[in-house]
């Protein structure tokens, strides 16, 4: 597992965790890797400051088991926050976009609902003023 400093077109800094470097570059060519602030796919590695401590040739395992503990833990929530907003929100798929400014607008009843939309679209309906939150996917697991 390797820890990526990443920045997205819109100059938005985050970390995620890949299988090596091979897993993002594969990821991020098929639009996998999105920006979790503004979810554009336009994703690319920041430079970073090495970390060496110790002897570079041997790896600390305990901060290897830590982090993959935190790793799991941040899966875990995620998954934990995507059950709950299926369970009791109202899925409206593609229509998410035209269905979030109905309510917005009083159109419809006001409820939760959860569906697919653009990056684009997405900040469009935030600079109309409406509060959307992209729900960020979970990692695929091997095996």
């Amino acid at each position: 597992m390797i820890l990526y400093q990443l920045r997205c077109d819109q100059n938005h800094e985050f970390e995620a965790w890949f299988k090596g470097s091979a897993g993002f570059e594969t990821q991020s060519r098929k639009g996998e890797v999105e920006c979790p602030f503004c979810g554009t796919a336009k994703v690319a590695r920041a430079p970073m400051a090495p970390n060496l401590v110790g002897n570079a040739s041997a790896p600390e395992p305990r901060r290897s088991e830590q982090s993959r503990a935190l790793a799991n833990q941040v899966v875990e929530a995620v998954q934990k926050l995507r059950r709950h907003v299926e369970e009791s929100c109202d899925y409206v798929g593609e229509a998410f976009p035209e269905e979030a400014r109905r309510i917005h607008s009083g159109e419809a009843e006001t409820r939760g609902i959860y569906g697919e939309t653009t990056a684009d679209e997405a900040r469009r309906l935030d600079e109309e003023g409406i509060e959307v939150f992209r729900l960020p996917g979970t990692p695929r697991r091997n095996g």
